[in-house]
């Protein structure tokens, strides 16, 4: 089993930029390619950026491309998003996710632990 817990959400004003966290413990010993994804109120969780085991290939949606940005530290356990230039669409409980394996997915029933979510919310 894996335990992740996110952190570093809050609010911000549109164009602000926010980092958060996601700490992983227990067997952590295994490879694991980590996902973020998110979940705006009425809306389905979407894919937003994703990562692989050595961090050396990432992947983003489209809807935050050249804004967000991915990156992990394996000697932490720890995986970090990013997020710059803000705009309220970008609203939303964020979720950070791990798939056991070297690669990541896109697709959220792909990845086999979930934190706890931590809310994002951009002001106009």
């Amino acid at each position: 089993q894996v335990q992740l817990v996110e952190s570093g959400g809050g609010l911000v004003q549109a164009g602000g930029s926010l980092r958060l966290s996601c700490a992983a413990s227990g067997r952590t010993s295994r490879t694991y390619a980590r996902g973020w994804f998110r979940q705006a109120p009425g809306k389905e969780r979407e894919f937003v950026a994703a990562i692989n085991w050595s961090g050396g290939s990432t992947y983003y949606a489209d809807s935050v491309k050249g804004r967000f940005t991915i990156s992990r530290d394996n000697a932490k356990n720890t995986v970090y998003l990013q997020m710059n230039s803000l705009k309220p669409e970008d609203t939303a409980v964020y979720y950070c996710a791990a798939r056991m394996g070297s690669y990541y997915n896109t697709v959220a029933r792909d990845y086999d632990y979930w934190g706890q979510g931590t809310q994002v919310t951009v002001s106009s």
